[in-house]
């Protein structure tokens, strides 16, 4: 029985990027011009000319190096593509789209909406979850927090400032209150840098500052160039706490 011989680079060559890894072998191919090979009279690039007479002209349209494919979103918000799963939206979970593959991405279509984007995974069973596109879920279901899979695993690399943040919500306005108004923070991502961002809360944990919204405003003012110091306000006047206590003295027999 006969079996398909695949072709692998010896040896196997590292490159940082894919456009590297292109320049690296664009140029061993020109400098393979030169080789003369075994039994043969002339060079490589002198054989090339040789023949380039009989060569078929290039088409005039350039080759698009990418695969299609309809999936459906699973229950996890993800489409398997290629033996592994990649995030949409969860407004899309269970709808019909299209993924189109380049080499080192991947691209995700509802009708003519492109509605994900993710560097393509090789190898199986590797998940690309993208944060923005859980978060508002999230924001409806506090609870699940700490399980979900998308911020454990951001959760391991976030910076010790927005483990301090979480923290002081959480202190100041317990729990659940205090893990929605961190999640406002995280979504903040989605419109701004993350170093803008992280200076922002190192500046509200400083100032005591306690809400999401004090960590936007000193992230608004930064970004239209009105840097300036923050510090909580003393003694700002606030109502007094409501006593409940005279709704008991309201009757209500017939």
């Amino acid at each position: 029985m006969g079996y398909a011989r695949r072709n692998y680079m010896v040896p196997v060559p590292k490159s940082d990027s894919l456009e590297e890894l292109n320049q690296r072998l664009l140029k061993d191919c020109l400098s393979y011009g030169g080789h003369q090979i075994g039994g043969r009279e002339h060079t490589v690039n002198e054989l090339y000319e040789k023949e380039k007479g009989d060569l078929l002209s290039l088409p005039d349209i350039q080759f698009s190096n990418l695969e299609t494919a309809g999936c459906k979103v699973d229950k996890y918000s993800t489409v398997m593509v290629d033996k592994n799963r990649y995030s949409v939206p969860t407004a899309y979970a269970y709808c019909k789209v299209r993924v189109v593959l380049y080499v080192d991405e991947v691209e995700i279509f509802y009708g003519s909406k492109k509605i994900a984007s993710h560097g393509r995974l090789f190898g199986n069973n590797k998940w690309s979850l993208l944060p923005e596109h859980y978060l508002e879920l999230i924001l409806k279901r506090p609870q699940a927090f700490e399980s979900a899979r998308v911020i454990r695993q951001w959760r391991s690399n976030w910076p010790v400032c927005l483990e301090r943040l979480l923290d002081k919500f959480c202190q100041k306005q317990g729990y659940t209150k205090g893990v929605k108004e961190f999640i406002l923070v995280l979504m903040l991502y989605k419109g701004h840098s993350a170093e803008a961002i992280e200076s922002a809360v190192e500046t509200a944990l400083s100032s005591g500052a306690g809400s999401s919204q004090a960590v936007k405003h000193i992230l608004i003012h930064r970004e239209c160039g009105r840097d300036q110091s923050f510090s909580a306000l003393e003694n700002w006047q606030t109502f007094p706490a409501p006593d409940v206590s005279i709704y008991g003295q309201i009757g209500g027999g017939r």
